[in-house]
C-alpha cells in the first residue's frame, strides 16, 4: 500500500519535518526519473505554508479558505452544485427516490435523473452504448452526488428511500448557491475517499495533500496541460507511483482530483486530437477563473536565495 515504510517515504517525512523537503527529496534518483525533468511547483513554498496546505480548511487553518459568498452566476459551471440541487429537489417533489437494497438509486430512479444529470468529461451515449442496463454505480456523475450529498448530511436513507435532511431542504430554498458549493467541495476532497470510485492501487493517494496540490495548480495550471505534467507538477510522488512500470499515478491524479475539480467547475478540459503515433486522444487541462476566486491561499514563498 502507499503508506507503508519505505526508503523514499520516510526520506521525505523525514526532511519534511526538518523544513528541507524540496532539497533533498528531489535529489532522489528515483524522485527525478519520475519527474523527467518538471520541477514540482510546491518546491517555491516555505515550509510552514507547505505544512499548513496539508491540512483541511479550518477557522484555524489559514494558508487555504474556500469562499462561500459567491454569487449564482459565479459557480454556474459547477456540474456538482447543480447536480446535488437537481437530486434533493427531486428527491423533495416525490416523497423519496427509492433505493435498493444496497442502499443505491433504483433503476428506475436512474433512467428518470440519466438525462438530467450533468456530466463533464462523461460520454453518458457511449455508456448507453456498452450497457443496456443501467444501474447507479454504472453512472458516475449520478453515483457521485449521492454519495457526496449523503457524506454532507444534505440527504439520509430512511425506509428504502432518499430523502432530503433539514439542512438539504434549506440549501433548496436559499437563493445563494455559494455555501452548498463550499460546504459539498470541503467534503468531497477532505472527507470522502475518492478512491472508492476507482480501482487504482493506491489508497488515498494524491488526496491526502490535496491543499497543496490545489495551490499549485492556482500557481501553474494557466496553459492547457495533460495530466502527466500537472500530476508532476503537483504532487509529490510515493512508493507505489515511483514503482509502477507504467503510469498508473498520472491516471489516480485525474480520476481523483482533476476529473472532480472539471465537475466543480474549478478545471476546464479539452481534448487534443491524437497524433500519428498516439492511440488515444490525449485530454489537457488548464485552471477555470472559479478556482482563484473560489479556493483563497495565504502562503508564504521561498526568496530566491533559499531556493535550490
Amino acid at each position: 500500500m502507499w503508506h507503508r515504510a519505505n526508503s523514499v517515504d520516510c526520506e521525505f517525512r523525514a526532511r519534511y519535518q526538518r523544513g528541507m523537503v524540496a532539497p533533498g527529496f528531489l535529489e532522489n534518483p528515483e524522485v527525478r526519473r519520475w519527474l523527467n525533468g518538471v520541477e514540482p511547483a510546491w518546491t517555491m513554498l516555505e515550509f510552514n505554508s507547505l505544512n499548513a496546505l496539508r491540512h483541511e480548511p479550518s477557522a484555524s487553518n489559514h494558508a487555504i479558505r474556500l469562499e462561500p459568498d459567491l454569487a449564482n452566476a459565479e459557480i454556474y459551471g459547477s456540474a456538482v452544485t447543480a447536480n446535488a440541487l437537481i437530486l434533493l429537489q427531486r428527491a423533495a417533489e416525490v416523497g423519496g427516490l427509492k433505493l435498493t437494497a444496497t442502499g443505491n438509486l433504483s433503476r428506475a430512479v436512474v433512467e428518470d435523473m440519466f438525462g438530467i444529470i450533468q456530466s463533464p468529461d462523461y460520454d453518458k451515449a457511449e455508456l448507453l452504448r456498452l450497457q443496456k442496463v443501467i444501474n447507479e454505480p454504472d453512472l458516475l456523475p449520478l453515483h457521485f452526488i449521492r454519495i457526496l450529498t449523503q457524506a454532507a448530511k444534505l440527504s439520509r436513507t430512511h425506509r428504502g428511500k432518499l430523502l432530503p435532511t433539514p439542512l438539504g431542504r434549506r440549501m433548496l430554498t436559499a437563493e445563494q448557491h455559494g455555501p452548498l458549493q463550499a460546504l459539498l467541495f470541503h467534503v468531497a476532497l477532505w472527507h470522502v475517499n475518492l478512491a472508492y470510485f476507482d480501482g487504482y492501487p493506491l489508497d488515498s493517494w494524491p488526496q491526502s495533500e490535496v491543499g497543496v496540490i490545489l495551490w499549485s495548480l492556482s500557481a501553474s495550471a494557466d496553459e492547457w496541460l495533460p495530466r502527466e505534467i500537472l500530476t508532476r507538477l503537483c504532487a509529490s510522488p510515493v512508493i507505489g507511483v515511483l514503482e509502477s512500470r507504467w503510469d498508473f499515478g498520472s491516471s489516480a491524479m485525474e480520476a481523483r482530483i482533476l476529473r472532480p475539480l472539471v465537475w466543480f467547475g474549478l478545471l476546464e478540459s479539452r481534448t487534443r486530437a491524437k497524433s500519428a503515433t498516439e492511440s488515444v486522444a490525449t485530454r489537457l487541462y488548464r485552471k477555470a477563473p472559479l478556482l482563484d476566486r473560489f479556493v483563497k491561499f495565504d502562503v508564504q514563498i521561498e526568496g530566491p536565495d533559499t531556493r535550490h
